[in-house]
């Protein structure tokens, strides 16, 4: 059970009153509420909302105002575990999460930051709004924050976004009014996640909170020299103090050319402070809306909707040396020879692969949404997912996120798998015995999921299910 400390008690009393306090002391010794996302680039609500209970007892409801939201009503500790979880039908997010991307509204073919991007529930999001075209850039300071970032990206096929590891101040050195829309969604003190995360109680402090907005107000900057004129920022933290969250847009407000815009969110919420502790902030801070967890039995939320009105002072594009990395269209002389031959043995329309632009690195090759597009590639820890190697023979060995992506495109070397006990020997990496099949590679199906990738030997199907993923507890049943 979580008790919160004295000082985070007396804080949210200065704020709310005492008997506010006592509501929110109360609510984080509850569980929290769950809520997933559906993913609407490989499944839709309707079909989610019945696998998930026929399958597995799961039963979910929908949230009226927030499109692709379903609040889990029963289960049995089974939602992290399923195949549609694995394969990226739906994401586990908590949905006052899911409202900043609503506000940002992406749009198709537009280029957006993602300026903290890990893990990436609000990337994976924000990629299923612009249908999984356009440029998305997802940054994340922390190299090992990337990881996750990465999995839940290929989890979910996403196809038009890359990942930059380096500090936002760094990149408004480089991206100057370039973007149409930027999300910052700041790393913060917490406070309005407390019931997920027991640990915030034990170090939190107003004073730990006051040198955040330090780093909260340069990332806040850096988003606004980055945007484009005309362009939107959004600002969204997971806590609930004004610290962190009024006084840096104020702060902002005040030194540049930005103005507030009106919003209206699809659950409970209040206006922003427009005073606290005897200091006068900017009226049209109430504007900002702030949610209270113990209101809508999920985290608590501040955002607030920026839109730059007027330049700002350029600090000079600096572009550092960078790796030589080039994106290759599916008729270059690099590629195209490979890609027919894939085509030839999985049935693949050749059209479909136009539909992509490659990266070849060593013997690795990355594929992407052809509308991606930036002019600074080599900045990139990655761009696009994984398509394949190029084995010894010169030919393209498919990856599972190939697979995924191009599941409804493979007609040949599909192998079906219809035993729980082959199923699991598949998602542990391990051979099938079974020796009725062309030798060579092919694509596992499942109940009409392609699962990804395996190569048929003398010795069975071999699985080619990647590694990062093996560890992770699938249900079978």
């Amino acid at each position: 059970m979580i008790e919160i400390s004295g000082n985070i008690f007396s804080y949210i009393s200065s704020l709310y009153g005492e008997e506010a306090a006592k509501v929110y002391s109360e609510y984080i010794k509850q569980d929290p509420a769950q809520y997933i996302r559906v993913n609407t680039i490989k499944t839709n609500t309707k079909n989610l909302i019945l696998k998930l209970k026929n399958d597995y007892s799961i039963k979910t409801e929908e949230i009226e105002l927030v499109p692709n939201a379903l609040k889990v009503t029963q289960e049995n500790n089974t939602l992290g575990k399923t195949i549609e979880h694995i394969i990226g039908e739906y994401y586990i997010q908590g949905l006052s999460s899911m409202i900043p991307p609503l506000i940002l509204s992406p749009q198709k073919f537009e280029t957006v930051l993602d300026l903290c991007a890990a893990p990436g529930s609000k990337t994976t999001e924000i990629s299923e709004m612009m249908l999984n075209k356009g440029t998305l850039i997802a940054n994340e300071v922390a190299l090992k924050r990337v990881k996750m970032l990465v999995y839940n990206i290929d989890r979910m096929n996403i196809m038009n976004t890359s990942i930059i590891s380096t500090k936002g101040e760094w990149l408004s050195k480089i991206y100057d009014s370039y973007f149409d829309k930027i999300l910052v969604d700041a790393p913060c003190s917490g406070l309005g996640i407390i019931q997920k995360k027991e640990e915030i109680s034990n170090w939190w402090s107003q004073e730990i909170a006051e040198r955040l907005g330090d780093l909260q107000l340069r990332l806040l900057i850096a988003a606004i020299k980055m945007v484009k004129t005309g362009g939107t920022v959004v600002y969204s933290t997971c806590t609930l103090t004004p610290e962190e969250n009024e006084f840096i847009i104020d702060k902002a407000l005040k030194k540049y050319p930005i103005e507030l815009e009106y919003i209206e969110l699809p659950v409970k919420s209040h206006e922003g402070f427009t005073s606290y502790n005897g200091t006068t902030l900017d009226p049209n801070l109430s504007k900002t809306r702030r949610i209270l967890p113990w209101e809508v039995n999920s985290d608590g939320f501040f955002i607030a909707k920026l839109k730059k009105m007027g330049d700002t002072i350029s600090p000079g594009i600096s572009i550092p040396k960078q790796r030589v990395i080039k994106l290759i269209h599916s008729w270059g002389k690099e590629i195209r020879s490979y890609l027919k031959g894939l085509s030839n043995e999985f049935g693949i329309d050749e059209s479909v692969l136009e539909n992509y632009r490659y990266i070849i690195k060593k013997n690795e090759i990355f594929f992407v949404d052809n509308s991606w597009n930036d002019n600074n590639p080599g900045l990139f820890e990655r761009i696009g997912t994984k398509f394949g190697t190029i084995d010894k023979n010169g030919e393209i060995i498919l990856h599972t996120q190939a697979a995924q992506v191009l599941q409804n495109e493979i007609y040949k070397k599909i192998i079906t798998i219809e035993s729980t006990g082959q199923l699991k020997k598949y998602f542990e990496g391990g051979t099938i015995k079974d020796n009725l099949f062309e030798l060579g590679q092919c694509v596992i199906n499942y109940k009409d999921f392609i699962l990804g990738t395996a190569v048929v030997t003398k010795e069975g199907i071999k699985s080619r299910f990647p590694r990062a993923k093996r560890t992770q507890e699938i249900l079978i049943q």
